[in-house]
């Protein structure tokens, strides 16, 4: 224990520098434009886990983005540990809302602020610096492989195919994760599930081209207004999802993991002052955390049509669009959901316009157990650090390659997550405490100790 804070302590200032370093690089694997600074994250990710201690470490292509992996076997006999973390990032816009430029990091209020701060830079260098720390103190009980990528934004697109191209090279016991949030800083949890994901584009079209809106509005059908039609209707009064078979696959939670659910920690007052909202809304019969943790949901991610441009221009829009994302829960099958999700909204539309869907990616939900030795290392590593038991905790995110890990290689994840709620994650002004990123390098230090077997 003394080992790790000291280490910390004495390295603290240099850790924030390297991890600065890794933010200042704009890895957005949406953006065509930013291929190059994909392979430049890549190889400073490489550069990191040399001088932390790999035996080797190598960039490995892709069908898309490249693979870092790295590892450090000290004896073939010892459980390993196969790290996951992502470099790529997400868009910043809109940019006018950021206080700073999100690829400049700084330190304020205690917290760091970029974009990827949290969501998966700051997280993922927690690992780097813990393994640093276990090799150069000469403390790490068990071997450890790394496993970083550039498409976990995008869906993972490339990385199964890699996973089953390279399953000897993986082989580990259990597959560690920092992606994931805690539910507080006074109320440490691990997170046991996640939802998958079925992620859709849809496109409305009306006239060949834009339209006079005088000349051709209340006879030539709007594009945009259908859209938003056909988009309200996707709920009904209770809040509920129409698309029809949505339901059939959703495995109902039993009356005592609810009851269990409703004993964490959870203040809605502070909740709804968080995110400066008068109330919740969501699927009636549920409350906010059995929203996103247990419960399916349809949202829109962006919707656009017509002309957006400053001032006025009075146009009938020929075309409306939509990004439209589905979480899901265990049992549901994405790829089963999205083509019900294409069926029944291709049947809302009238005649007047025509419709595409456009399925992008998506993945399975994940649940893990709750009683595995990596799990047990984790509680105990967390409670020495916090002081607390860490809670189950069901998240409503996603992270869809994790099931595909399990299929491919046949190896269970530990989602150990120090992000907050108020990291503003995929959002501006992205943050990440610096409270919760040294906590985090002391308890993936304390983790190696008690999966290996050895006292901390």
């Amino acid at each position: 224990m003394d080992t790790i804070k000291s280490y910390v302590e004495a390295n603290k200032n240099r850790f924030l520098e390297e991890l600065f370093e890794l933010l200042r690089i704009p890895s957005i694997s949406t953006l065509p434009e930013h291929k190059v600074d994909m392979l430049k994250a890549a190889e400073y990710w490489k550069k990191t886990l040399i001088e932390a201690g790999s035996d080797r470490a190598v960039v490995m292509p892709t069908a898309g983005n490249p693979v870092v992996y790295a590892e450090k076997i000290i004896n073939q006999a010892l459980p390993t540990v196969l790290v996951y973390a992502h470099y790529d990032v997400m868009p910043v816009d809109p940019l006018e809302q950021w206080i700073s430029d999100p690829f400049e990091p700084q330190i304020r209020d205690g917290k760091i602020w970029a974009r990827g701060a949290n969501d998966d830079k700051g997280q993922s260098f927690i690992h780097a610096k813990a393994f640093e720390l276990m090799v150069k103190t000469n403390s790490l009980p068990c071997n450890v492989k790394f496993m970083i990528e550039g498409e976990e934004e995008v869906g993972s697109v490339s990385l199964g195919k890699w996973c089953a191209d390279n399953k000897e090279l993986l082989k580990s016991d259990i597959i560690l994760i920092s992606d994931t949030s805690m539910m507080g800083p006074d109320t440490p949890s691990i997170t046991v599930g996640l939802r998958g994901l079925a992620y859709v584009e849809v496109e409305v079209a009306g006239p060949s081209n834009d339209l006079h809106s005088g000349l051709f509005g209340g006879a030539v059908a709007n594009p945009a207004i259908i859209l938003a039609k056909m988009i309200a209707s996707l709920h009904d009064e209770n809040n509920r999802i129409t698309i029809p078979g949505f339901y059939d696959d959703v495995l109902e939670v039993s009356a005592e993991e609810r009851a269990a659910m409703a004993r964490a920690p959870f203040n809605l007052q502070g909740y709804k002052n968080s995110l400066d909202i008068d109330d919740v809304h969501g699927e009636v019969g549920f409350s906010t955390i059995e929203r996103t943790g247990i419960r399916p949901s349809l949202d829109v991610n962006g919707m656009w049509s017509g002309y957006t441009g400053n001032g006025a221009k009075t146009v009938l829009p020929s075309k409306a669009f939509a990004k439209i994302s589905m979480r899901l829960v265990p049992n549901q099958d994405y790829n089963k959901v999205a083509l019900l999700f294409k069926d029944y909204f291709e049947s809302l539309a009238p005649k007047s316009v025509k419709v595409k869907v456009n399925i992008h990616h998506g993945g399975q939900a994940y649940m893990a157990p709750i009683t595995t030795p990596a799990y047990l290392a984790a509680s105990l590593a967390i409670e020495d650090v916090y002081g607390k038991k860490p809670i189950p905790f069901r998240s409503g995110g996603s992270i869809p390659i994790v099931s595909t890990f399990e299929q491919i290689l046949g190896v269970k994840s530990l989602l150990i997550g120090f992000g907050l709620e108020s990291d503003a994650i995929h959002s501006p002004n992205e943050n990440f405490s610096l409270h919760q990123f040294f906590n985090g390098i002391d308890t993936i230090a304390r983790f190696y100790g008690y999966f290996g077997g050895h006292n901390v």
